[in-house]
C-alpha cells in the first residue's frame, strides 16, 4: 500500500483530529455504497480505511514513523519468499532479516522438524497483535483491533424533579430522532451532570459502532425548594400568634414533612436548619434552611385596637 499520509493526504505532523476529519472526508466519498458502478472507488475505500487502520491508531502511527511497521501495519525487518527462486532451500523457503544474513535459507517447509521457520513465525506472532506492542487481541476481537470511528454522538438536556435527584429512579426521555429510551437517574446526581447511553447515539457511516446518548441533568424549578448545591432553601409561613408564642410548626422536605419547633418571640427572616435534609450528593448531603415570614392572618380587631394602644 501507498504511505498512508499520502493516502489521507494529511501531511506528517497533522494532529489526530486532522487525519480523522480526512478520513471521513474520503471514506464518505469512496464509499461502495455511494458508488455502485465504480468498481475501483471499493478499492480506494480500502485503502482509505488501511490508512486510517495505522494512523488512526497513535501507537501504530508512531510505529510507522520509527519504520518499524510498514504501510499495511506490518513489522518490517524480515523479507521472504516461497518457491525456488534464488537463495531458496530445498523446501522453498527465504528468510532474511535485514541485512543480518539468512538463518533459515534451506529450511524444509514440512510440518515439522527443528529450525522450522512457520514453526519460529507461528510462535513469533503470537506474541504481538497488529499494533506490535506485544498484547493479545481481546477475546471475541476476531483479529486485530478496528480504528474505525464510531458514529456521532448525540447530546441533550433533559429537566430532573428535585424529588428524583434525592431518591434516584428511572424515567422515559425522547431522542431528536424520536426514540425513546429509559434513563436511569442515579440518587444524588448533580445538576449539570452528563449521563451516557451508550450506543444509543448516531450508526457510524463506515461501519463502525454507534455513538452515545449524552444526556445532561438540569434541575427542574420547584415549587417548594430551590437547591443552592447540595443545600435547599424554602420559606415557612407561620402564624402570628405561633411567632409570638412559639411551638411546633409542619415543615415540608422532599421524603415527607417533619416537626419544626419554634421558639417564641421568632421574628420574620430568621433562618431554621434542618441537618440531612437537603439533596445527598456524591460530596455530602445537604440541609435543608427554612426562611421563617410571619403570616398575620385575616383582620384581628382586637389585636389591631391593642397595638394601637401600645403604640
Amino acid at each position: 500500500m501507498r504511505d498512508p499520509y499520502t493516502v489521507l493526504g494529511v501531511k506528517r505532523d497533522a494532529g489526530a483530529e486532522d487525519i480523522k476529519r480526512a478520513f471521513r472526508k474520503l471514506a464518505k466519498t469512496y464509499h461502495p455504497d455511494y458508488n455502485k458502478d465504480d468498481p475501483k472507488a471499493a478499492e480506494r475505500f480500502a485503502e482509505v480505511n488501511s490508512a486510517y487502520e495505522v494512523l488512526g491508531d497513535e501507537a501504530k502511527r508512531k510505529a510507522f514513523d520509527r519504520g518499524e511497521i510498514d504501510a499495511d501495519g506490518k513489522p518490517r525487518g524480515f523479507e521472504h519468499s516461497f518457491g525456488g527462486g534464488p537463495g531458496a532451500g530445498a523446501g522453498g523457503f527465504r528468510f532474511d532479516f535485514g541485512t543480518g544474513g539468512n538463518p533459515f535459507q534451506g529450511a524444509r517447509g514440512g510440518a515439522g522438524g527443528a529450525g522450522n521457520p512457520r514453526d519460529f513465525f507461528s510462535d513469533l506472532f503470537r506474541q504481538f497483535d497488529s499494533s506490535g506492542r506485544g498484547a493479545e487481541p481481546p477475546p471475541g476481537a476476531g483479529g486485530r483491533r478496528s480504528s474505525i470511528p464510531p458514529g456521532d454522538d448525540v447530546s441533550l438536556d433533559t429537566a430532573v424533579s428535585l424529588e428524583d435527584v434525592a431518591s434516584g429512579g428511572a424515567r422515559r426521555i425522547t431522542l431528536p430522532d424520536g426514540r425513546t429510551v429509559e434513563l436511569n437517574i442515579p440518587k444524588g446526581v448533580a445538576n449539570g451532570a452528563t449521563l451516557r447511553l451508550k450506543g444509543q447515539g448516531h450508526p457510524s457511516p463506515f461501519g463502525g459502532p454507534s455513538g452515545d446518548v449524552l444526556v445532561t441533568v438540569r434541575y427542574a424549578a420547584h415549587a417548594t425548594f430551590t437547591a443552592d448545591g447540595a443545600d435547599l432553601r424554602a420559606s415557612l409561613n407561620v402564624p402570628l400568634k405561633d411567632a409570638v408564642l412559639g411551638g411546633p410548626v409542619r415543615v415540608p422536605t422532599l421524603t415527607g414533612a417533619v416537626e419544626l419547633t419554634v421558639p417564641a418571640w421568632s421574628s420574620g427572616g430568621k433562618v431554621f436548619r434542618l441537618k440531612g435534609k437537603g439533596l445527598p450528593l456524591k460530596e455530602r448531603t445537604g440541609d435543608l434552611l427554612v426562611t421563617l415570614q410571619i403570616d398575620l392572618g385575616a383582620p384581628d380587631p382586637e389585636l389591631e385596637a391593642l397595638l394601637r394602644r401600645k403604640g
